[in-house]
């Protein structure tokens, strides 16, 4: 065998392994969910929001200091009433452009779920985010979307 032949098996050989990576990892970049609720209205650059969840219950959800801003540490507080969750995330997700992975998990007990998140910079001035609040009711995985912007100081 030649150098130029090995080294073509070698480079096909590291391609195929990339595409399988990819294809194991992409679950994390888009979650697969049981339900997805519609895009909620609600400014979260102005205040909690409330949606209304599948099996009747309610889910609030707020991010504080308003309005949010990109580089400075966020509060990020659930409640949940009339449904049972037993896990709690937020996927932070750039509407036009991505901005890699950022899913923290909210820790909480009784409906009442807190945590951290970081919104990294976007040098283009204002930045265009979905937070969508995935929630494991042991039954199904409800994904609740909200849009907000961040404007970059």
């Amino acid at each position: 065998m030649t150098k130029k032949l090995l080294l073509d098996i070698a480079l096909l050989l590291a391609l195929a392994v990339l595409g399988v990576a990819g294809y194991k990892l992409a679950p994390l970049l888009n979650p697969k969910t049981d339900i997805a609720l519609p895009l909620s209205p609600c400014d979260l650059n102005r205040q909690a929001c409330v949606a209304t969840l599948p099996d009747g219950g309610q889910i609030e959800f707020s991010i504080e200091p308003r309005p949010i801003p990109s580089l400075k540490p966020l509060k990020l507080q659930a409640t949940v009433r009339g449904s049972e969750v037993r896990k709690l995330e937020v996927d932070f997700a750039g509407t036009d452009m991505k901005m890699g992975y950022n899913r923290p998990a909210l820790e909480g007990a009784d409906g009442r779920f807190s945590g951290q998140a970081n919104l990294p910079v976007c040098i283009t001035g204002t930045m265009e985010w979905d937070a969508t609040v995935l929630l494991d009711t042991g039954k199904a995985l409800v994904a609740v979307p909200f849009r907000f912007a961040v404007t970059s100081e």
